[in-house]
C-alpha cells in the first residue's frame, strides 16, 4: 500500500468569463462515500468535452477530499475529516494536513456542495444550516439562500440543528467550564459545511443514500447540474423548488450516546424510521430499557459506536423551514 507521505491533495477549478458565486462542490470527503467522486467525474467529462459550459463565476471539484481514507476504502484515514475540521499549526495525523489544505481553499469560495452517502437503506436528505443569528455557536447570515438551494438539489427530505445536538451530547461528556466546554462543541463538532460557514459563506451536505445502491451517483449529479443551474454558472433553466407541502422538514432534537459495549439495539434500526413515545430503542448493558422520549424518527444509528460516543439521534418534524428568516 502507498504511504500517507506519498499522497497529494487535488482540486480541479473551471472559471467563467462573466461575474458570478465561487462554488465548491466535494467528494469523498469520507472515503468509502464515492458516489460524489463519480458524479464530479461525469459533470467534468461534460465540461471538458464542450457538452457543458461554465459561463459565469466559478466552481472547484474536490472529487477525493481524503486521498487515504479513499486509498483504503474506509470512512476514515487517521480519523473521521468531518469533525474538528481546522487548519492545524501542528498537524497531528493525515485528517490534519487536509484540513491545512481543506479549509485555505474552502474559504476562497462562497457556496460549498459536500456530497455523503450512508449505511443503511433510506432516502436521500440534505442537512442544512441553522437560521440567520447572532449567537456564539454558530452565527449566520445565508439561511435564506442556503435553504433555497437545498429545495433545488432534487431531494424532498431536510435536516437541520446538527450543531447545537451534537454539542449537547459533547458538553454532556466532559467537565470544565462553559468556556471550555463552548470551545469543545466548536472544534469536534465542526465539519466541512460549519467550517465554510464560519468564512462567510454558506454550505450544504447531501446524504445521496446508501453507499452502494447504484442509484446513488445519479442523485449526485443531478444535484451538481441543479446547483451550477440554480446559481447560474451554467446557461440552463432554473430549477423548481420542491414543493413546501411535498417536504418532510425535520429537527435534530437529542443524540443518546453509547455508553458501554454491551448496549444493545432492539433491532435493525435505519435512519428516518418512526419512533412513538416509549417504543424500545435498545437496551443497555445493565439490563435498562432504553425507550423514545417523544414521537419522532431516529437519526444516524450507529450499532459499531464505541463507549461514549454518539450511539443514535432522535429528530422531530420542523413545521416552519421556510419561514421568513431576517
Amino acid at each position: 500500500m502507498t504511504s500517507a507521505r506519498d499522497l497529494q491533495f487535488k482540486s480541479i477549478n473551471y472559471t467563467g468569463l462573466e461575474s458570478g458565486p465561487r462554488l465548491i462542490i466535494t467528494g469523498a470527503v469520507h472515503g468509502n462515500e464515492t458516489c460524489g467522486t463519480r458524479a464530479i467525474g461525469r459533470v467534468m467529462e461534460e465540461i471538458d468535452s464542450g457538452q457543458l459550459l461554465v459561463r459565469a463565476g466559478s466552481v472547484t471539484f474536490v472529487p477525493i477530499t481524503n486521498p487515504l481514507a479513499y486509498q483504503l476504502n474506509r470512512r476514515s484515514g487517521d480519523r473521521n475529516l468531518n469533525r474538528n475540521l481546522f487548519p492545524k499549526d501542528a498537524p497531528q495525523d493525515f485528517e490534519d494536513q487536509v484540513a491545512n489544505w481543506l479549509c485555505p481553499l474552502l474559504a476562497q469560495h462562497d457556496v460549498l456542495l459536500d456530497l455523503h452517502s450512508f449505511n443503511a437503506q433510506s432516502q436521500p436528505f440534505v442537512m442544512v444550516g441553522p437560521r440567520n443569528n447572532d449567537g456564539a455557536l454558530q452565527p449566520f447570515r445565508h439561511a435564506e439562500k442556503e435553504r433555497a438551494l437545498a429545495r433545488r438539489l432534487g431531494v424532498s427530505r431536510f435536516v437541520d440543528g446538527w450543531l447545537a445536538t451534537y454539542g449537547q451530547g459533547v458538553q454532556r461528556r466532559m467537565q470544565g467550564s462553559a468556556a471550555a466546554q463552548l470551545e469543545t462543541v466548536l472544534r469536534y463538532g465542526v465539519g466541512t459545511t460549519e467550517y465554510m460557514r464560519t468564512t462567510g459563506g454558506y454550505a450544504l451536505t447531501l446524504e445521496c443514500g446508501q453507499h452502494a445502491d447504484p442509484a446513488v451517483p445519479d442523485v449526485a449529479y443531478r444535484a451538481i447540474m441543479n446547483t451550477l443551474a440554480f446559481l447560474k454558472l451554467i446557461d440552463a433553466p432554473e430549477p423548481e423548488p420542491i414543493a413546501l407541502e411535498a417536504m418532510e422538514s425535520l429537527s435534530m432534537v437529542v443524540v443518546h450516546d453509547k455508553l458501554d459495549a454491551g448496549d444493545k439495539f432492539s433491532r435493525t434500526w435505519s435512519s428516518f424510521d418512526a419512533l412513538a413515545k416509549g417504543d424500545l430503542i435498545g437496551t443497555r448493558a445493565d439490563g435498562t430499557a432504553v425507550t423514545a422520549e417523544f414521537d419522532g424518527k431516529i437519526l444516524f444509528p450507529d450499532v459499531n459506536a464505541q463507549p461514549n460516543n454518539e450511539w443514535y439521534y432522535l429528530t422531530r418534524p420542523n413545521t416552519d423551514f421556510d419561514r421568513h428568516m431576517e
